[in-house]
């Protein structure tokens, strides 16, 4: 996936299956219903409750969504996808998001790679298609609802609420001649790029949610943004992925596994 959209911009011309678009239509659906589900007042400054209305909606309909986005003998795995996508998108209970729930839409998308639903040639579409306008529900649900970030993180973390993007962001740029690493905290470099780019994306939605010194509220990334080449920047973001967030007991204590993603080692031959 990271080579597939190695130097690609999210506008760029690439081949885009029928399966891709109608899992699309998945996520314009649920975007949809935000609107139909409005914030309540409420005391609380965050964690608005109607988000437990909004993912109620998604817990019920969300085997009638995937079944009319995927071919009729693909049903059978329906019952493990739902789950997947209803743990994709925040907990009801806490009404946070955070890398974990981001890696069950990770895991929802790679099982539709498992059962055949995509094929290797999709790979550019999931993420500047698909991955991109998943990205972009999230944020309405993060703004709509006052989310909470999902553990204890805060600003030193790589963000409040994403990961992949950065890693697969960090891919596009990866040799382009004017667009450095030092530009990014540059918030007219971010708003200059953001529809072509889902790293700056990322950036371009922090500087809207967060106020102060770039250096001060995204620590981590201002860090980041010394590394003098982008191969740099998304080798070291793939092995922190691995450390921080699949190596991390708290966030993969949730992650639910079945027939399609099963707990048993793999078999190094």
């Amino acid at each position: 996936m990271n080579e597939a959209v190695k130097n690609r911009k999210i506008r760029d011309d690439f081949p885009i299956s029928e399966t891709v678009t109608q899992v699309v239509t998945i996520l314009d659906t649920i975007n949809q219903w935000i609107d139909e589900i409005p914030p309540i007042d409420q005391p609380q400054r965050f964690g608005n409750k109607a988000f437990r209305t909004w993912s109620a909606k998604l817990q019920e309909n969300a085997e009638s969504l995937i079944s009319a986005a995927l071919d009729e003998k693909f049903h059978c795995a329906i019952p493990e996808l739902k789950l997947y996508l209803i743990e994709g998108v925040g907990n009801s209970i806490r009404i946070d998001y955070g890398t974990g729930h981001e890696l069950s839409f990770c895991a929802f998308l790679c099982c539709l790679y498992k059962i055949g639903a995509f094929t290797e040639d999709d790979s550019t579409a999931v993420i500047l298609k698909l991955f991109q306008r998943y990205l972009e529900v999230m944020q309405n649900l993060q703004l709509t609802y006052r989310m909470e970030p999902a553990g204890s993180h805060g600003v030193w973390s790589l963000d409040d609420f994403q990961f992949l993007p950065f890693i697969w962001g960090s891919s596009q740029l990866l040799d382009h001649k004017r667009l450095l690493p030092k530009s990014f905290p540059d918030a007219d470099i971010s708003s200059s790029f953001y529809k072509d780019y889902m790293f700056l994306g990322c950036i371009n939605f922090i500087n809207q949610v967060k106020t102060g010194p770039f250096a001060e509220h995204s620590n981590q990334l201002w860090n980041i943004s010394g590394v003098a080449l982008w191969s740099k920047v998304n080798s070291g973001l793939i092995k922190m992925y691995k450390a921080e967030v699949l190596a991390k007991f708290p966030v993969i204590q949730h992650f639910l596994f079945g027939s399609l993603l099963s707990i048993k080692p793999a078999d190094d031959s």
